[in-house]
């Protein structure tokens, strides 16, 4: 029976694990489909405290990780294919076998939605982002294309207007689907300039392996032209990393798991922490720090286990 499992290894799952381990409970943690989670995809990452200079994403993780071993947390590249609670414990399955654990921590994130168009892997972090707010302001002055039409995108344009010279804003319909508030303000800024009913085709780069341009279609007259643009931000969602879960710990209509005072799910021992539960903020931080607080929950409840 281990203490404490933790499910993922994003800046959620690795500050649960540094504060599991330095409470002594030796944590387990399932590194997942996508170890590091989002961030092992940003180059850099400007707005971590502590950081003056900045510091690459895969590094940061890299020296949580490594923060985490050092106090003795344990790690397996092992992904969750289903979950049973059971009575003061409960049952994770991984990799074919059931495992139990007194409490379990669900760090597993969220992963963005992506287009699907080619070369999309190797142009994140060189003019390809999900994310608005981590990666806005490196493209000063310089244009931008926003691919979306509800309340994030509309948000993240609106962002966007702080920095970028022009933001387009690429919709495949002739109006937003965003709430009335959102789309007024993305629409009613001046440097924001909609492309509606409009798909996107291809990115283009440049010699350096650098956004150069956006290849789109328009889907009335099927006419096709190239956006010149610094970096495209794809803003059509995320699906948070539930599916084993589904069923038995509480969700919103999205799949995110619901948090009940704190990081508690509804069922006692299991907490939940980060991006797979928050869809608002969705800063490594904000998930650092609901780590914390899903080890302190945890090792609260694991008190009454202790003779």
């Amino acid at each position: 029976m281990e203490k404490v499992i933790i499910v993922g290894t994003g800046c959620a799952g690795l500050t649960a694990a540094i504060y599991a381990a330095r409470a002594n409970f030796a944590p387990l943690v399932l590194e997942g489909h996508e170890p590091g989670g989002q961030l092992s995809t940003t180059t850099l990452v400007e707005n971590f405290p502590g950081f003056p200079e900045g510091i690459n994403g895969p590094e940061l993780i890299m020296n949580m990780k490594s923060q985490a071993e050092r106090f003795g947390a344990r790690f397996s590249y092992s992904a969750v294919e289903d979950f049973e609670p059971a009575e003061g414990f409960v049952k994770i399955k991984v990799d074919g076998e059931w495992m139990e654990t007194r409490t379990l921590i669900v760090a597993a994130g969220a992963s963005a939605k992506w287009l699907g168009l080619d070369r999309e892997k190797e142009l994140v972090g060189h003019g390809l982002t999900s994310c608005a707010t981590c990666d806005g302001a490196f493209y000063r002055n310089v244009p931008v294309a926003v691919i979306g039409g509800g309340d994030s995108a509309a948000e993240e344009a609106t962002f966007l207007t702080r920095f970028a010279s022009k933001v387009y804003l690429i919709h495949r319909r002739d109006s937003l689907r965003a709430s009335k508030i959102m789309a007024d303000r993305a629409l009613g800024n001046p440097k924001i300039q909609p492309v509606w009913n409009t798909v996107p085709l291809e990115y283009l780069s440049d010699a350096e392996g650098e956004m150069r341009a956006l290849k789109v279609r328009d889907t009335n007259s099927g006419a096709e032209s190239e956006l010149e643009v610094k970096c495209v931000f794809v803003a059509i969602g995320h699906n948070p990393n539930t599916k084993p879960f589904k069923g038995k710990l509480d969700m919103d209509e999205n799949g995110y798991l619901l948090q009940r005072g704190g990081t508690k799910t509804n069922v006692p021992g299991v907490f939940a922490a980060g991006d797979v539960a928050d869809h608002v903020y969705r800063q490594a931080i904000t998930a650092a720090g609901q780590g914390c607080a899903a080890a302190l929950e945890a090792e609260k409840y694991l008190a009454q286990f202790e003779h």
